[in-house]
Parts: structure tokens; sequence; C-alpha cells
């Protein structure tokens, strides 16, 4: 299993821009694929972007294309999501999580490893 520590959460302003990043322990964090996802108060945690194996391919739910980006760099153990013109929809704890199949990018149940999480507020 490997361990998940996100950063980079906090307090911006409709429009504003934010970069999440996810921090894996462990030598084989190029084996896994890596999936953010939020939960918003009284809502179920969805889906928000994934990202294969090497980094070439990339998912994002509908609610985030053209403003939210994810990224990896493997030499450094570390994925990223840069999130840019932010709605307060967007307010929610941040979680990245942690796969090693390449299938089923967008159900949360199919990931093992799973971080603290990091709150992200928008305010309008």
């Amino acid at each position: 299993q490997v361990q998940l520590v996100e950063s980079g959460g906090g307090l911006v302003q409709a429009g504003g821009s934010l970069r999440l990043s996810c921090a894996a322990s462990g030598r084989t964090f190029s084996s896994y694929a890596m999936g953010w996802f939020r939960q918003a108060p009284g809502k179920e945690r969805e889906f928000v972007s994934a990202i294969s194996r090497s980094g070439m391919n990339t998912y994002d739910a509908d609610s985030v294309k053209g403003r939210f980006t994810i990224s990896r760099d493997n030499a450094k153990n570390a994925v990223y999501l840069q999130m840019n013109r932010l709605k307060s929809e967007d307010t929610a704890v941040y979680y990245c999580a942690a796969k090693r199949d390449g299938v089923l990018y967008r159900v949360p149940s199919t990931y093992t490893s799973w971080g603290q999480g990091t709150q992200v507020t928008v305010s309008s």
C-alpha cells in the first residue's frame, strides 16, 4: 500500500486558483494510477480527475473540464491538481487516491489507498 498526504488547500475567492499536491511514500509510485476526488458536506464523494500510471492519459469530470489539470511527477512521487477559475461549488474536502489497475478511474471504491484530505473553500 502507498501512503498519501495532500497539501495546498485553503480559502480562495471565486475566479482564483489553487494547486493541490499529493505526496506518496514508497518506491512503487509509478505502478499506481492516481485520482482526485472531493466531498462537500452532505454529499457523496465524487470523482474530479485521474491520471494513468505513466501520466500519458488523464480523465476529468465534466464539471471541471477546462478548469482543472491533473499531472504527476513519478521521480518525485507526487501528483498535482491545478485548479483555475474556481467556483463556490468547488468547495469541498479534496482527496487523492491510488489504484493498481488502469480501469474504472471514476469509481471511488476501486481505489485502495486514500489520503486524509485537504479543505478547499471558495468564497463568492
